[in-house]
């Protein structure tokens, strides 16, 4: 078997605080996209979302540059804060297209929903949705 090569030294405290704080503005960003609550503020918490999820990848990008650039170990959390951080950018970026492009759309439903308790009522509301996101993917595609 090979030797293990030299173990290269920690990462400096400034460092792991930076993985720490991309992995933390990942996971906020996730968090926010799941806990959409109100669908006429769906587009602004996805837009921040994806601001945050941008701050938190440039954080870790810039954490593991400046460990390698320095000649010490990657700093925990740093391809954690990576790999969350682009999940985050794509979910919250196509969330953003998607709410951007069907937002008359969302909106109607909501306000559908908002009318009804019925469970006929809500199959309508529905059926109604359905029928306008086909009207405007039919609209956009030409």
């Amino acid at each position: 078997m090979p030797e293990p090569g030299p173990q290269l030294p920690p990462a400096d405290p400034r460092l792991r605080q930076r993985a720490m704080a991309a992995v933390s503005l990942a996971v906020l960003s996730l968090l926010a996209m799941l806990l959409i609550g109100n669908v006429q503020r769906a587009a602004a918490v996805a837009g921040v979302a994806l601001a945050v999820a941008l701050a938190g990848v440039a954080l870790a990008v810039s954490a593991r540059r400046a460990a390698r650039q320095a000649g010490t170990r990657r700093p925990r959390g740093a391809t954690a804060g990576l790999v969350l951080g682009l999940i985050g950018m794509l979910f919250s970026g196509f969330a953003l297209v998607g709410f951007l492009t069907f937002g008359a759309q969302i909106d109607q439903y909501s306000s559908c929903m908002n009318g009804t308790s019925t469970v006929a009522g809500q199959q309508a509301c529905q059926n109604q949705l359905k029928h306008a996101i086909n009207t405007r993917v039919s609209q956009l595609g030409g």
